[in-house]
């Protein structure tokens, strides 16, 4: 497997980032991009996916695949797939949400697929020499176009996961209340502080460890809930805040019944026993206050 995925160099003008460089196997095989590469897979329900016709002088030239390409130092997959496919593509990042995170590695060499959901409709702009075209192409046709081979191979398993829908529902007052930190002297500023760093994880997203996901790193929706003097705190981006009315757990449950009902796959962070066997009793998946502070 020689440059699965990425990008091959850019004709006769070199290269605009210390990443645009080949890595070099033992076994001599060769891989674009220093620091990695990266791919974004958007997905939108009405159109399909957005797919890249390669330019014929890069690497499998004149096939499709992914706005994608050599990583920059310190960048994460994440930011390269949004970065890359803003500049091959005219992708706004505010317009998709991603949702999860496929990693190729292959020991020298990494490549992640970025799949988001289109949130805001747009139209792709061909905005880089290294587009020759840009279509939306609905799923069951994806198959009939001559495909990138590195693309052709994760496609499959890339679809599959597209129905997988993760909600990660987090009972703020008893993760608040898992450390004695003197969070009972202000409770709403205890959880004002936790929902910021839950913020923060919802923004680099976890590993799917604890939540039996498939893949690697997972942009789940998050929804918190909050119940008496912390009812009023401020929802940060990235977290919906659902403010209890009266018992907090009554509305976990509530929030839990309503996410799966929608197929989502629902994880509730609580270490209240009678909690978790009522999320149980629904369909739902309890996982600790540790997961969720590990993760932190």
């Amino acid at each position: 497997m020689t440059d699965d995925r990425a990008d091959a160099p850019r004709p006769p003008h070199g290269p605009r980032d210390p990443g645009d460089a080949w890595v070099v196997a033992p076994s001599g095989e060769r891989y674009w991009g220093r620091f990695g590469a990266a791919g974004l897979l958007a997905v939108d329900p009405e159109r399909g996916v957005l797919l890249q016709h390669r330019v014929s002088w890069s690497h499998f030239g004149d096939t499709w695949g992914l706005p994608g390409g050599a990583r920059h130092a310190g960048e994460s997959a994440r930011e390269g797939a949004l970065r890359e496919s803003a500049e091959e593509a005219g992708v706004p990042a505010d317009a998709v949400a991603p949702r999860f995170l496929s990693v190729l590695d292959v020991g020298v060499w990494t490549y992640g697929t970025l799949v988001a959901d289109v949130t805001t409709p747009f139209h792709p702009v061909i905005s880089d020499p290294e587009s020759r075209e840009l279509a939306w192409v609905p799923l069951d046709e994806v198959e009939s176009f001559p495909l990138h081979p590195g693309f052709a191979a994760s496609w499959p398993r890339l679809r599959s996961l597209l129905s997988v829908r993760p909600t990660v529902i987090v009972d703020v007052a008893n993760v608040v209340g898992s450390v004695p930190d003197g969070w009972w002297r202000d409770r709403a500023g205890a959880a004002d502080r936790l929902l910021a760093r839950v913020a923060a994880l919802a923004e680099r997203g976890t590993d799917a460890a604890g939540l039996e996901l498939p893949e690697d790193i997972w942009f789940p929706r998050v929804v918190a809930v909050v119940e008496g003097q912390a009812r009023d705190v401020a929802a940060p981006a990235g977290v919906e805040l659902t403010r209890a009315p009266a018992s907090g757990d009554d509305a976990i449950v509530q929030a839990t019944t309503a996410a799966l009902a929608a197929g989502e796959r629902v994880s509730v962070v609580t270490s209240d026993r009678e909690l978790r066997a009522r999320v149980e009793a629904v369909g739902a998946r309890a996982v600790s206050t540790s997961w969720l502070r590990d993760r932190l």
